[in-house]
């Protein structure tokens, strides 16, 4: 079997469908190519697979690029950015497919099978009882003249199926070693449909022909239609219409809840859901590279540029992958940590803006966020907490949580808030500490510790039980809001 040798220049793809929003799943497929052509020096061509009219959407087509752009993953050929192989959508390559499966029906490679879909059913189901495997059983594989004829005037339209080999194919598998298909389980299968239109089975690995792709890096749910796509590589090689049959790796299934694969319909595998929280791409990308591979037994951080450096495709394992959201989110948690904070600040502005902020524009101070911002960064696990994080300091009064004043307000705080209220208006404003030690005091005045004694003032003053520094937070709002705000609590609590 002819492969991509060492030496070749690598050709991976990355060739979603555009039906639906993009997924988790698929961006740790683009993501894998991508880091596997960078750290080769070699090319990724991204290619729309979209000849399924009835599920692809033009609106897919764009979400699908402005993920691509979103994630930083750049392509080599493809939408926007051109090549010597385009076009790169299938929708605008059917000449292509229609002349090369001429060509393989005039080869012998290929054949018209004539069999209804009814006709197909009840053998399939005979050989089930009888033991036998189920796939298709050549029965047109050697249709006479006379018998294509006598089809065609009975009106029956045919498929057009490709010959597979009578005989075994092995392939080495980049992440799963030598694997053997025996050919009663690889039985020969549709290129055309009836009305002539080519089906995946065909499009896909010809346009892999046509684009010299040297490696095949996709999902282990396509691991069963490889021993047909060698079958297909090695026919066109002999048509001189592909130079290789290429190398394939096979990524491991990403889990999900309850250990099941990870599909679109889980709200979890949603890549808006990502975006629209305020994952960073680092951050994101960095936990997805960790679904099947990893940069070293004892690291979980790094950034693409590391795992470039390191990644290999022989490297990832075989073993289903679990997608854990804690260790996500932890991991993005990290990477907003080490952001430098101008650029922090910068990544936050979409958040303190409408439609996401629920103040006032004219209200927002900049210098005041500026201020807190420190202290946000290392508490945030994602960009959309900032929000509710400072906003506070930015609306005329503190949100209602009523859980947090449930939980906060206990029998004494009037007399506890009084207290607070007295100490902190004689305080030094200019000093967190000095905050912290009038609140500390009036615990102390009320036989409470500070973490018990801080719980009404946070709340009164933010309206939620958990949130930044209580007291660098006091001091960024100013002596008369926060006075304003313990005496309003005071009212509430009275009345």
């Amino acid at each position: 079997m002819t492969n991509a040798t060492a030496g070749t220049d690598v050709r991976v793809r990355f060739c979603p469908s555009p039906t639906g929003n993009p997924h988790v799943g698929l961006v740790r497929t683009a993501l894998f190519n991508w880091a596997y052509a960078r750290h080769t020096g070699g090319t990724l061509v991204f290619r729309i697979e979209d000849t399924d009219a009835a599920r692809d959407s033009e609106e897919s087509y764009e979400q699908l690029l402005d993920a691509m752009r979103w994630l930083g993953l750049d392509w080599d050929e493809g939408p926007e950015v051109g090549g010597p192989h385009g076009p790169y959508r299938q929708s605008q390559r059917t000449d292509s497919y229609a002349d090369i499966a001429r060509k393989l029906l005039e080869g012998g490679y290929a054949y018209p099978c004539y069999c209804t879909a009814e006709e197909l059913d009840q053998r399939r189901e005979q050989a089930r009882k009888d033991g036998r495997p189920s796939g298709y059983d050549g029965r047109c594989r050697e249709l006479t003249g006379e018998q294509i004829a006598g089809y065609e005037a009975e009106g029956r339209s045919h498929v057009v199926r490709f010959r597979m080999p009578d005989e075994p194919i092995t392939f080495t598998d980049l992440v799963r070693g030598e694997i053997t298909f025996q050919p009663e389980n690889v039985t020969d299968y549709g290129i055309l449909r009836t009305n002539g239109a080519p089906l995946y089975t065909l499009v896909n690995p010809v346009d892999d022909a046509l684009m010299d792709i040297t490696h095949v890096l996709r999902g282990e749910d396509l691991l069963s239609s490889t021993p047909r796509q060698i079958a297909l590589y090695r026919a066109l090689i002999e048509l001189g219409v592909a130079r290789r049959v290429p190398e394939f790796g096979h990524l491991p299934y990403v889990m999900g809840e309850g250990n099941k694969k990870l599909s679109k319909r889980d709200p979890q595998s949603s890549l808006n859901l990502y975006r629209e929280r305020g994952f960073l791409r680092e951050g994101l990308l960095n936990y997805l590279s960790l679904l099947g591979w990893s940069i070293s037994e004892d690291r979980d951080i790094f950034s693409m540029e590391e795992m470039v450096a390191a990644f290999d495709i022989r490297d990832v394992n075989a073993n289903p992958a679990r997608f854990d959201l804690k260790k996500c989110e932890a991991i993005n948690a990290t990477h907003l940590r080490e952001m430098p904070l101008k650029d922090f600040i910068a990544a936050c502005e979409p958040w303190l803006k409408a439609p996401h902020a629920p103040w006032d524009e004219a209200d927002f101070s900049q210098q005041a966020f500026e201020e807190l911002a420190p202290l946000a960064q290392t508490r945030l696990t994602v960009l959309s907490d900032i929000t509710d994080n400072v906003d506070f300091l930015f609306l005329e009064r503190p949100v209602e949580d009523e859980k947090s004043w449930q939980k906060a307000m206990k029998e004494g705080s009037v007399d506890l808030l009084r207290t607070a209220r007295a100490r902190l208006d004689t305080a030094d404003w200019r000093s967190a500490e000095s905050l912290k030690e009038a609140v500390l005091a009036a615990g102390e005045e009320h036989g409470l510790k500070l973490g018990k004694a801080q719980a009404p003032v946070r709340v009164a003053v933010t309206g939620r039980t958990v949130g930044l520094p209580l007291f660098e937070s006091l001091q960024v709002l100013g002596k008369d809001r926060t006075l304003e705000r313990v005496d309003a609590a005071l009212a509430k609590l009275g009345s």
